[in-house]
């Protein structure tokens, strides 16, 4: 967006009519930047919006598909984010989503229990969630938004949604057909690594400074403060895609190697726990990583429940991950409050059975042969887990330890190097 109006912007609106005026205000050519702009006649089947925190690639997505229902181009929409929570929040509910974007004289009818949207022009996009890729296997579309591509846990959900979007036929004097407009942080995930070698993909980048007359002083200052000059500040205000770290222990292409869709039977589960150590705003979050073992000594990897939260929440969480994976027990560490940690699991659920697990050796030497096994394909990601998968790529032993891998640690050393028959083979 071109930001806050100018004195002469604020004159020259002071001119207009008041219907003239609002007709203005919602003319979204007029405000946009224009890597927010897909262009409308150049040939491409995806156009890939990059972009960094509140760089307005959600608003960017958004006035996209609105344009698309304005103009009679699409008439059936896909709405594809991380999660369902997400769709609804973000695209649909959101500041910078369709109702918000929407003039009033056009707003879609928003049905959240049937996750579908209708103008009145007869124009419908239904809502989706990566994590049920099956849901997207029989709808057609002619136009599709995908959100946080980088970050779906399920691959397949893409591939779904490409299989559906079939609608759709001649503009003009080219052959558009249906397109999809993604909008994402940047993050090395193979699909997205994939889709940005395609001629057919087009790419549009912004960073959160190019949005910075529409941010607040306090969050731009903050970031700086926090994030300038590391790589997460790369990747997340100047839309970069990194790749792995020199040093680190994991790499993406192992991690891929030996992902899978879902886990055989499993002889026992356990949820690891990294507490953080105080309890404020400014507080590390709790890991809280649940894995398993099959008959075959194999481990895998369930879910990432981290979390930012008091010793109550977290607790919380984690109980839940406890019976609902099935598990046997919760793993804690004993140097980081690990009676703390009894003490508070307790409190929720006093029958859970808690183990204590006492580091003896440093965060780098406990977490190598849990890379080792990786590398010997010995475990396995259930789905995707892109903030535990980005930490495991990007952190060194000058790092300090992050909140998920030293979770994952305790968990896969748990399952599988606490036994002898389990011990690593080279």
């Amino acid at each position: 967006m071109l930001g806050l109006p100018t004195p002469k912007r604020k004159k020259a609106l002071a001119t207009l009519e008041p219907a003239e005026a609002l007709s203005l205000l919602y003319d979204w050519r007029v405000w946009a930047r224009e890597a927010q702009l897909p262009p409308e006649w150049l040939k491409w089947r995806v156009c890939i919006l990059l972009g960094g925190r509140g760089s307005g690639k959600t608003r960017a997505g958004a006035e996209w598909v609105r344009m698309m229902v304005e103009t009679g181009k699409a008439s059936r929409i896909s709405l594809v984010a991380p999660t369902a929570h997400d769709a609804r929040d973000v695209m649909v509910e959101g500041e910078s989503g369709l109702l918000a974007v929407c003039p009033p004289w056009d707003r879609p009818n928003y049905e959240p229990t049937k996750k579908r949207l209708t103008w009145k022009n007869g124009a419908v996009a239904t809502v989706f969630s990566a994590d049920e890729p099956s849901r997207l296997r029989g709808p057609q579309a002619d136009a599709a938004w995908a959100d946080e591509l980088a970050f779906w846990r399920y691959p397949e959900a893409w591939d779904n949604l490409l299989l559906g979007l079939r609608l759709g036929g001649p503009d003009g004097a080219i052959d558009v057909g249906p397109r999809c407009v993604v909008t994402t942080t940047p993050r090395p995930s193979p699909l997205l690594k994939d889709l940005l070698k395609r001629d057919s993909t087009h790419v549009l980048r912004s960073t959160t400074f190019d949005n910075e007359a529409n941010l607040a002083t306090e969050f731009i200052d903050d970031i700086i403060e926090r994030y300038e000059g590391t790589r997460l500040g790369r990747q997340e205000l100047y839309a970069e895609l990194l790749t792995d770290t020199e040093g680190a222990l994991w790499t993406r292409n192992v991690i891929e190697d030996n992902r899978v869709t879902e886990a055989p039977p499993l002889k026992r589960i356990v949820v690891a726990i990294d507490p953080a150590a105080s309890a404020n705003e400014s507080s590390n979050h709790t890991g809280i990583i649940v894995a398993g073992i099959s008959n075959s000594g194999e481990c895998y990897v369930l879910e990432d429940a981290t979390v930012k939260a008091s010793p109550a929440q977290w607790a919380q969480r984690a109980v839940r991950c406890f019976h609902e994976h099935k598990a046997d027990r919760i793993i804690a560490e004993s140097n980081q409050g690990g009676e703390m940690v009894r003490h508070t699991i307790a409190t929720v659920s006093p029958h859970v059975p808690v183990r204590l697990v006492h580091a003896t050796r440093g965060k780098f030497t406990r977490a190598e042969p849990v890379a080792a096994l990786y590398e010997q394909g010995k475990v396995h990601h259930v789905g995707g887990f892109a903030k535990l998968e980005d930490q495991l790529c990007t952190w060194t032993i000058d790092d300090p330890s992050p909140d998920r891998l030293d979770a994952l640690v305790w968990a896969v050393s748990e399952l599988c190097l606490n036994k002898p028959s389990t011990l690593l083979t080279f």
